[in-house]
This record gives structure tokens, C-alpha cells and sequence, in this order.
């Protein structure tokens, strides 16, 4: 089932028609009258609901709208975040994404300059418009039409929830789809204000608002409603009545690895880590051509300071652990919420990258150490893909890994093989643990812990504990194995940003020290590159446009 939301605004103007869902719940649904449905009429059971509460996160939240490049959420908007961070380029026309990726300008080692002639900023600004959007041009629009309706469709399920008449403890149940409900409304929020300048907060179905609010206050709404969910969680008395609930809303075919249905100290704990990471990607901690303390003159957020980076070590360390159920997905042959072969950014990467939709950047793959195995499990140099500015490159992801034992898959194009972390992680949550110990002083706690990831994800490498590194040389392996270890999860972007990497070089940014493989086959090692990219979008023109400000701007001030 899901919450249609084909309206002119992309979420102030709602109305909601209710259709079946794909995952296995015709049979179940008391539908009413097919030729008039309504919600009322139709979600008036504890099966009618559970159906609504999931499609309104696997269908509206993760594919509703997204059938331009891919078709998901994880392909295009976190496909977005890929090519924003340097992850991965593409050649494709389809909704710019061989546009917004490409720095302002790239200094080569002999010291020749090679300049983009449509920034970043310039595309993502001419192409805001509905006509934009229309055409699949809009690269504004994807994530904010995916979370807005995430997030409405909540709001519908909770308006409807205390009048259905459950089975057993019905407290227990309904605190459980509450629960649903107000973690989801917070992944909603949280995205909305990690990538768009401001936004609405919309806790009404189908409220309608012009007021829009600065990031920093979405973000402060999605730690409300995080902190709601773990309160309403604590309160449930009946484990199994919670369980069973639960493992109805969670897919089934996504219940395997490192997915099912968390208990509720485990659920608590993946909202622990959901709320440093609320913290820790939207705050500068810059860290620019090996300097821990440089800084950046302007940008859209602060700094962080060290009673952040103590929360941020306080949160995670009561965040998610070694073995414990977090949120995943999965591919199925039929009925999916995103397909095998492009519905996430890492299948779109995946295979021989003159055919690939992305290509794995040569940037990514600088980050590995040598010897790490993830690196040779993964990764082929079979075929070079060449481009004329700065995306040539010599790596493809080899589909399925190369058969490597206990080591990280990149990468799969075969169903249900490749795993889609949609919120945290262990390995997401212990590098906030490192990066929190390095940032406060305890760099041999923090490389201990970036030792763990490693381990945890079959590098083979070496510890680096213990070897007195400094802060600049702890930061270092920070930065390097965040970037490896946490592609495709929508963090690329916002880690690079927070350090600094995205601004203008004229501003304390920029990106230094990097290996550039020109299309003439010229290896660069030690090249420059100026993104200069916007630090928080724009409100897309289908809201901004219709929906004028009466509160903060829409459009970020700040470029």
C-alpha cells in the first residue's frame, strides 16, 4: 500500500488516494469500495494499517517518483550524494548528473589549470524550475518529494492509529506503530535538514504551511521525534505483541543478515547513532590538505565544538553494536522497492565502468591503503573509461566481489545479494566513536576503534593503534576509511562538507593531494581540486515557487 502524492506542491497541497501495496498484503486488506477509496473507509483494521505504515516508508519514502536514473531513492538522491562527494562521476544526461559532480576547476601537478565552464552551483540554480522538474532536470527535487510524502504518510498513520481496534495488547501494538512512525518522521526530517538550506515542518495530514524554518530546525525536530521513539519503544510492556508488529512492518525479504526485527534496546541504540550522526554531518569539523585546525570562512552551519564532539561521543557509545538488527534492504525479483540491477547507487556503479551509469572515482579509490583487501576483492582495472575534464578512470567494481572470504562486497547486480544499509550502521557508528576520541584527544582510543571497522569489514590491514600517530595522521585514517567504508549509505557528501573539501579554496577549502587521471592517460598524484559546491540545496522550485517564504529563505544566501 501506499499514499499517493502526485500534487502540484510537493507536500503542502496532499491528497491521498490509497492503492494496494506490492509486499504481499492484497489478500489481507479489507479495500471497501474499490471505486471510492478513501483512507477511512479502507484502513479500518490491524492488517489495513501495517500495510498503510509500510508502504508509506518503502513506497512513498524510498520509490515513489524516483523512476528517472534508477528507481529508488538509493539510486538518484543518494546517487546524488556519490557524485557531490567525488565517490563516483557519470556521462549520463539524466537529471544532471554529469553535471552537479564536476569541481570548479582542477590544478594539475605541472601546475596547468583545467576549468569547468557550468559550476556546480550554476547548474543546480538554472535548472530549479518546474519546467526543470517536468523534463527530469531538477536534481532539487528527488530527495524533498521522497521525504515529504516519508513523512505524511506518517502523519496519516498516526491520525488513524488509536481508533483501530487491534488484537492482544493493543497498547503494546499501538505504541509499536507509534514508534514506526516517529523514527521514520525523524529519518525524514533529518535528511531534509542535512541537505536543503531550510524546509517546512509539516506534523499534520496534509497540513499546509509557508513558514519555512532553517536547517538547523529541521534537524532539531528530527531529534524530537528520534527521542519520542525511543520513549514510546521504552514504554512497551508486551515484547511479543511489539515483535509481531514489528516484524510485519520491516519486510520480510529484508529480514536477513544484518536485517530483522531489532529488539527494543536495539532499536533504541540505532536511534542513538541516528542522532550523533544528526550532529556530527551537519557541523564543520574541518580538516583541509592535512590540517586538523584549518577553517572555513564561510559556509551554512558552525563549527563543532567540544561539548559537541562529547555528545557525539556519548550518543554512540550508547549507539548501534556489533551484532545487533539494523535497517536494511533488499532486491527481489518482483515487487521490489528498488531492483537489482538500479536501484541503488552501488548497483549503478557496479561492472565495467565504460557501461556503468557511475564510474568509481579515481578519488574513492585513493583512499585505500595498500594491501587492504577490500580493495583487491573488489576492484578490477580491466577497462579504462575516459573523460575529458577530470572522471577519467582506470577502476571497475568487479560484480559480486572477487570471492574473497569474510571481506566487504561493494557491489551486486544479482537479487538480493547486495545488502542497503538505509539508516546506521556499526561500522557508520564506531567511526563516529573514533572520530569523537580523535577530535577530543584520545587518538589511540579512536584508531583502536578505526582498527575495529577495519577487522569488521575484512581489510586485513594492519593496526594502526598504538604506532603514535599525531592528530593530523589519526585524522588521516579517519578520513580514509570513512570514505571507504561508508560509500552508498548517503554520508559521502555530508562528510565532505563537514571537513571542508566542498568550499572554495578562497573560502579555507578545497582538496589537495589527489590522484587525477587525465583521458590522455596522464597519472596526476598530486592534484588540487576546487568543488565549490553549494553546502545546503536550494528548496525545490515546485515548493518555493508555489509555496512563497514567509519565514526563512528558501534560496541558501550563503553562494
Amino acid at each position: 500500500m501506499k499514499i499517493s502524492n502526485k500534487n502540484i506542491l510537493i507536500q503542502t497541497v496532499f491528497t491521498a488516494s490509497l492503492v494496494l501495496m506490492n509486499f504481499g498484503c492484497k489478500d489481507k486488506l479489507d479495500v471497501g469500495n474499490p471505486n471510492a477509496p478513501t483512507i477511512d473507509a479502507n484502513v479500518n483494521t490491524e492488517t489495513g494499517l501495517i500495510s498503510l505504515a509500510q508502504g508509506g516508508v518503502y513506497i512513498n519514502g524510498f520509490q515513489e517518483g524516483d523512476d528517472w536514473l534508477g528507481n529508488s531513492y538509493f539510486s538518484l538522491p543518494w546517487g546524488y550524494n556519490e557524485l557531490l562527494a567525488d565517490n563516483v562521476s557519470a556521462d549520463a544526461s539524466n537529471n544532471q548528473v554529469a553535471t552537479i559532480g564536476v569541481p570548479d576547476y582542477v590544478i594539475f601537478d605541472d601546475g596547468t589549470k583545467e576549468t569547468n565552464k557550468a559550476p556546480s552551483i550554476s547548474i543546480l540554480r538554472t535548472y530549479n524550475t518546474r519546467a526543470a522538474t517536468g523534463a527530469g532536470n531538477n536534481a532539487t527535487y528527488y530527495q524533498w518529494l521522497n521525504m515529504y510524502a516519508m513523512n505524511n504518510a506518517c502523519n496519516t498513520v498516526l491520525s488513524l492509529v488509536d481508533n483501530i481496534p487491534f488484537s492482544g495488547d493493543a497498547a503494546s501494538k499501538i505504541a509499536t506503530v507509534k514508534a514506526w512512525c516517529y523514527w521514520w518522521k525523524g529519518y525524514a526530517y533529518g535528511s531534509i535538514g542535512s541537505m536543503y538550506y531550510s524546509g517546512l515542518i509539516l506534523d499534520e495530514v496534509g497540513a499546509k504551511s509557508s513558514n519555512y524554518v532553517l536547517h538547523d530546525a529541521i534537524l532539531a525536530k528530527s531529534d524530537e521525534y528520534y527521542n519520542l521513539a525511543a520513549t514510546t519503544i521504552s514504554g512497551i510492556t508486551s515484547e511479543g505483541d511489539y515483535e509481531a508488529i514489528l516484524g510485519k512492518l520491516i519486510p520480510e525479504f529484508t529480514q536477513v543478515g544484518n536485517g530483522g526485527v531489532p529488539t527494543k534496546e536495539m532499536w533504541i541504540r540505532n536511534i542513538n547513532t541516528m542522532l550523533a550522526r544528526n550532529l556530527l554531518v551537519n557541523k564543520l569539523s574541518p580538516f583541509v590538505n592535512g590540517n586538523p585546525a584549518a577553517t572555513i570562512t564561510k559556509s551554512s552551519t558552525s563549527v563543532m565544538t567540544a561539548a559537541d564532539w562529547n555528545t557525539v561521543l556519548t550518543l554512540s557509545s550508547k549507539g548501534i553494536q556489533k551484532g545487533d538488527v539494523v535497517f536494511t534492504g533488499r532486491s527481489t525479483a518482483n515487487n521490489y522497492f528498488f531492483s537489482a540491477t538500479g536501484g541503488t547507487a552501488a548497483s549503478l556503479t557496479t561492472g565495467v565502468n565504460t557501461s556503468s551509469t557511475f564510474k568509481i572515482s579515481e578519488r574513492f579509490v585513493q583512499n585505500f591503503k595498500a594491501d587492504d583487501k577490500r580493495f583487491t576483492n573488489n576492484f578490477s582495472t580491466a577497462t579504462t573509461y575516459k573523460n575529458n575534464f577530470i572522471f577519467t578512470t582506470r577502476y571497475n567494481i568487479i560484480d559480486g566481489g572477487a570471492g574473497a572470504a569474510g571481506v566487504y562486497v561493494y557491489g551486486s547486480k544479482s537479487v538480493g545479494a547486495y545488502e542497503l544499509y538505509i539508516a546506521g550502521s556499526y561500522e557508520e557508528n564506531t567511526l563516529m566513536m573514533a572520530e569523537a576520541n580523535i577530535r577530543l584527544g584520545n587518538i589511540a582510543v579512536g584508531l583502536g576503534q578505526i582498527d575495529l571497522v577495519r577487522t569488521y569489514l575484512g581489510a586485513g590491514l594492519a593496526p594502526v593503534a598504538g604506532t603514535g600517530l599525531t592528530l593530523a595522521g589519526a585524522m588521516t585514517e579517519l578520513v580514509k576509511e570513512r570514505r571507504v567504508a561508508l560509500i552508498y549509505r548517503g554520508l559521502s557528501f555530508y562528510d565532505n562538507r563537514r571537513w571542508g573539501r566542498t568550499y572554495d579554496i578562497t573560502n579555507g577549502g578545497g582538496s589537495y593531494g589527489n590522484t587525477v587521471v587525465t583521458s590522455a592517460g596522464v597519472v596526476n598524484k598530486n592534484a588540487t581540486i576546487n568543488y565549490n559546491f553549494l553546502d545546503y540545496w536550494d528548496v525545490p522550485a515546485d515548493e518555493s515557487v508555489l509555496n512563497p517564504s514567509t519565514g526563512a529563505a528558501t534560496m541558501n544566501p550563503n553562494f
